[in-house]
């Protein structure tokens, strides 16, 4: 092997090692007695896989390379009948894979960014738009937080209004009142866009007392975001 032979394999192994320290694995375990479809849209970053299958107990890893940002959710009660449709969380591709299209709300949502200021993660469970499952996340450094949404909102006090059914009545979303109503005073838009002026409502409050740690509305900051040093890797847990 030549002189320059060796510096390549040298600087192969050095890139691939930097590329390793630096990624950050998703591991997906379904604990709901049913099958889910998991789906991911990245917004900054390489992107990983868009959807697809995980049976009841099934567990599958996806690796992560930062610096990235995106949204991760599960769709459940899905059918192919030469399209492919979820009664929820349906991201309308018409396939498993979403290919870039974000979660049809109401749906429960985590979000990423890895590598972010102060060499940190973020992340957070997101109820602004709506719910659909409960959920957990849980890092594997010491110190960084377990987050959950751990109660079943569709079936505990979702509120009639609010309520998304499937063909046979059963209750598989709960809407935000954002989704439901569309007024500037749910949505935090218009004279409620900002944080003085959007404040938690009775709706968001319902949300926000089965699943404190989850952001209930849009400016829900201060008790819903969370951090971990860049380098840890993320249990996400579906029913846990």
């Amino acid at each position: 092997m030549t002189m320059r032979s060796i510096l390549l394999v040298v600087l192969t192994v050095v890139i691939c090692n930097v590329h390793r320290s630096y990624s950050a694995t998703f591991t997906l375990k379904n604990n709901c007695p049913f099958t889910i479809w998991p789906a991911t849209l990245t917004g900054v970053g390489a992107p990983i896989s868009t959807g697809f299958v995980l049976a009841s107990q099934g567990s599958t890893s996806l690796d992560v390379l930062p610096p990235w940002s995106g949204r991760l959710w599960a769709r459940f009660e899905c059918s192919n009948s030469g399209r492919f449709t979820c009664a929820n969380g349906d991201c309308n591709s018409g396939q498993i894979t979403c290919n870039g299209a974000g979660a049809i709300p109401p749906v429960t949502i985590i979000e990423y960014t890895l590598a972010g200021d102060g060499g940190k993660d973020f992340y957070d469970i997101s109820l602004v738009d709506g719910f659909n499952l409960p959920l957990s996340v849980t890092p594997d450094r010491a110190g960084c937080s377990t987050i959950s949404c751990p109660v079943d909102i569709n079936n505990r006090g979702c509120p009639s209004e609010l309520a998304v059914k499937d063909t046979i009545g059963g209750v598989v979303g709960c809407k935000s009142a954002c989704a439901a109503f569309n007024q500037p005073q749910y949505c935090c838009t218009g004279n409620f866009g900002s944080p003085s002026t959007c404040k938690p409502t009775n709706y968001s409050q319902i949300f926000k007392r089965q699943c404190p740690q989850a952001y209930s509305y849009a400016y829900d900051d201060a008790s819903s975001t969370f951090t971990c040093p860049t380098g840890a890797n993320y249990l996400i847990t579906f029913c846990p």
